[in-house]
């Protein structure tokens, strides 16, 4: 993404000391720069990183676009008048970015030319996987960098704010990371789920445990006084990583099988109640976190709900994900919910709402409606990736006889296999997890090898 930060050494004339930028309003050469950088950035990337994962043709003018949008937004934001910034995060980490782009468009370039003779062969493995892993990671690296761009533009998370400021956004960010994470699970991830040999809960508890351990030792800046935020803080870390071990040692059965529980659930819904009664300094500051914990607590009920009563402490209602139940969606998009809301939630946004006379039903629901459109946007691409996927063998068929009874943790009713497209189900996993596990972790064991054989007739 661009920078926003002036180029030119009058750029900073009109900030009045004391602040970060100017009281000038925000023109049109600066609003035009935000949202070609937000639909090259933010959705012809994303967009253009499915496709080549999928090898579509459209992978190529996708990312084309893509690439000239934030080439022409780049220059823009060089060239706005209006609010004056002084240097900032935002300015900074536009190198990074840049250098991201060009590296994966030269990598890009490179591929297309299908050099493989000789040492080109070795060199092309290794840029394919380049190319794949810079890939998954651009969409974390746009995400900070358009919430670097918020900070600058409303001249927010300085001086005595930053601590604050960044333990929002960081946690915000987080629960939207998550949900997008069980998202990806939910559709396209259940086949990995069960070759990797454990449950959701283990790798959910897993990052409950490490993320406690690190509130519990960074919230307070010991040797000082403790304040009651301090002392909430660091109470909720320590619940995260004594609960989260639980979780890890309840997530395997005793023969070693995967297991689902609960405790990854009954965290959520105990950090929504203990930021539901964070005490704060604005009345509306107070409704927007109440309105947040209850969101959160919603989250953890529902996934409380999913694994006891939907599924029955199965994995899925089928083997590959393809069907999930409806209310298995609410537990996601309650999270997105959560991170916007927390993420909104900041000491100078709640000042600034205030003092403009926002209410906070008119705030809360403009952050659902945020929350709804990335929800939206997640599971577009991973239709996209699925249909690809599981192609015609996907379409439900209406004449097509219905099971009786519940299919099972196989997802196979009366134990028939499933349509012959499973195979290229098992590609999944390309999405979700490509790079963070190893070559030795494609073991299978005879009775996954055996579910996942295409049927073929016997003589």
């Amino acid at each position: 993404m661009a920078a926003i930060a002036a180029a030119h050494e009058h750029h900073t004339d009109d900030i009045e000391d004391g602040n970060v930028i100017s009281d000038d309003p925000i023109d049109s050469i600066l609003w035009i720069h935000i949202l070609i950088q937000s639909l090259g950035w933010g959705i012809l990337f994303p967009t253009g990183m499915v496709l080549g994962i999928i090898r579509s043709k459209w992978h190529v003018p996708v990312q084309t676009a893509g690439t000239i949008l934030a080439i022409v937004g780049y220059f823009l934001g060089h060239k706005h008048k209006g609010r004056q910034f002084e240097p900032n995060l935002h300015a900074k980490f536009v190198p990074v970015v840049m250098l991201i782009l060009f590296s994966q468009v030269a990598m890009g370039v490179y591929l297309k030319l299908h050099l493989e003779q000789g040492i080109n062969g070795q060199i092309r493995k290794v840029v394919v996987k380049a190319h794949g892993v810079v890939g998954k990671m651009m969409p974390v690296v746009v995400w900070v960098q358009f919430v670097f761009g918020g900070f600058t533009a409303l001249g927010f998370c300085r001086g005595d704010h930053t601590g604050q400021c960044a333990a929002h956004f960081i946690m915000g960010s987080a629960f939207i990371g998550y949900g997008i994470i069980l998202t990806i699970l939910l559709l396209v991830g259940q086949l990995w789920l069960r070759r990797s040999g454990r449950s959701q809960e283990f790798f959910d508890s897993l990052v409950i445990a490490a993320w406690g351990c690190v509130n519990t030792f960074t919230e307070h800046r010991w040797g000082g006084p403790w304040a009651h935020n301090d002392l909430q803080h660091t109470s909720m870390g320590i619940i995260w990583w004594a609960a989260g071990l639980v979780g890890v040692w309840l997530s395997r059965k005793r023969d070693g099988r995967p297991k689902r529980n609960l405790i990854p659930g009954i965290v959520i819904l105990l950090t929504g109640w203990g930021m539901s009664a964070h005490a704060q300094s604005l009345p509306l500051s107070n409704m927007v976190h109440s309105i947040f914990g209850y969101t959160l607590m919603a989250a953890g009920l529902c996934r409380i709900i999913e694994i006891s009563f939907v599924l029955r402490d199965h994995s899925a209602t089928t083997s590959d994900g393809s069907d999930p139940n409806s209310f298995q969606y609410l537990t996601p998009f309650l999270l997105y919910a959560s991170g916007f809301l927390f993420m909104g939630a900041t000491e100078e946004q709640m000042q600034l709402l205030s003092d403009s006379h926002v209410t906070h039903v008119s705030y809360v629901l403009i952050l659902y409606s945020i929350a709804f459109l990335l929800f939206l946007f997640v599971n577009m691409l991973l239709h996209l990736y699925a249909v690809h996927v599981w192609g015609e063998t996907s379409k439900s068929d209406s004449e097509a006889p219905r099971a009786n009874g519940y299919a099972g943790a196989n997802g196979r009713p009366n134990g028939h296999a499933v349509a012959p497209g499973e195979r290229r189900v098992r590609d999944a996993e390309e999405f979700e997890l490509d790079g963070l596990v190893s070559d030795d972790e494609d073991g299978e064991s005879p009775i996954e090898s055996k579910e996942r054989r295409p049927l073929m007739s016997q003589h």
